[in-house]
């Protein structure tokens, strides 16, 4: 065997060894849609989301455009998933009713782990009597009944701007819980070289939390805005079942099982179709968190191997 060939044959075992590179984005992306539960939950997600954008533009009725002459009507030709006690079109009313849940579940969730991740890391950086004031503040609002006075501030809202100030309640209460989680996860990565190098070199603390500090929790903040989605639609919907959060005429799912369930023997479809609808979201949500947890996290058996 001739040196040239010794060569070639080399060559080609390299190239065979060889690993393709690809970046982090894409790469959790391969994890992601290695997990079928994962692929599912996003499947679903997306239905639901279809038919809450585009779901108004195929049906025959407007959720607040009621028909008299069939006041609680089952299911049929006219009326598919029949209609409540006013006569409004249920399929109207949930495609409405999701869109509307998701929105403030979505908002919801974005405005409170972004003012989570930013306080719960600017307390732990600073640190003296800055974090001893802010766990003070912290550990003051966990205490506060929430609960109560969300429902106060909505419930003095008209009914145009009802699910505004619900939002803007769900986020002033709902970040205190993660900004405490961040803050102990962040008591590690302030010790760190390059934090120190950053200060070192007079890099200001706000930069040095947003390009230092919070991306390097970005793994845990977005599978917590994922699933703070379920927990923001599960607020909005106990609060409108009980007459407290969206106000008639608009309409959410929580406030469609409240009128559901008040004829849930004489016409049960006006409470089994907006649970589906909700069991499918907060199931969907449920499988996506999960699949980007596993995707996110190196030793998981999502990792894979990437060959080229």
């Amino acid at each position: 065997m001739t040196q040239t060939t010794v060569a070639s044959n080399t060559a080609e075992a390299g190239e065979k060894k060889q690993v393709k590179r690809i970046g982090y984005a894409s790469l959790i992306a391969r994890r992601f849609f290695r997990q079928r539960s994962a692929v599912i939950g996003l499947g679903i997600l997306l239905v639901l989301i279809f038919f809450a954008v585009f779901g108004s533009a195929i049906g025959k009725w407007s959720y607040d455009d009621p028909d008299f002459m069939s006041l609680t009507a089952p299911p049929s030709a006219e009326h598919w998933l029949g209609t409540d006690t006013g006569g409004n079109d249920l399929y109207a009313m949930i495609v409405r009713g999701l869109g509307k849940s998701l929105m403030i579940g979505i908002f919801t969730s974005v405005a409170t782990m972004a003012i989570a991740a930013l306080l719960g890391t600017g307390i732990a950086f600073f640190g003296g009597w800055i974090e001893r004031v802010g766990m003070w503040i912290l550990d003051m609002l966990l205490v506060i009944p929430s609960f109560l006075l969300i429902s106060i501030i909505v419930r003095a809202a008209n009914a145009s701007t009802g699910w505004l100030w619900l939002i803007i309640g769900l986020t002033a209460f709902g970040w205190v819980g993660y900004a405490r989680i961040i803050r102990t996860m962040t008591l590690s990565l302030r010790e760190r070289d390059y934090i120190k190098a950053a200060r070192f070199m007079g890099v200001s603390s706000f930069r040095i939390i947003v390009r230092h500090l919070v991306p390097n929790l970005a793994s845990m903040i977005i599978i917590n805005t994922v699933l703070g989605v379920v927990g923001a639609v599960n607020s909005e919907t106990a609060l409108s079942y009980l007459g407290l959060g969206v106000k008639a005429p608009d309409v959410s799912l929580g406030s469609i099982l409240q009128s559901g369930a008040v004829t849930m023997q004489t016409a049960p479809w006006l409470l089994i179709f907006p649970s589906v609808a909700l069991i499918l979201l907060t199931f969907s949500m449920q499988l996506i968190g999960d699949g980007l947890r596993d995707a996110l996290d190196p030793n998981s058996r999502a990792s894979g191997t990437v060959g080229a």
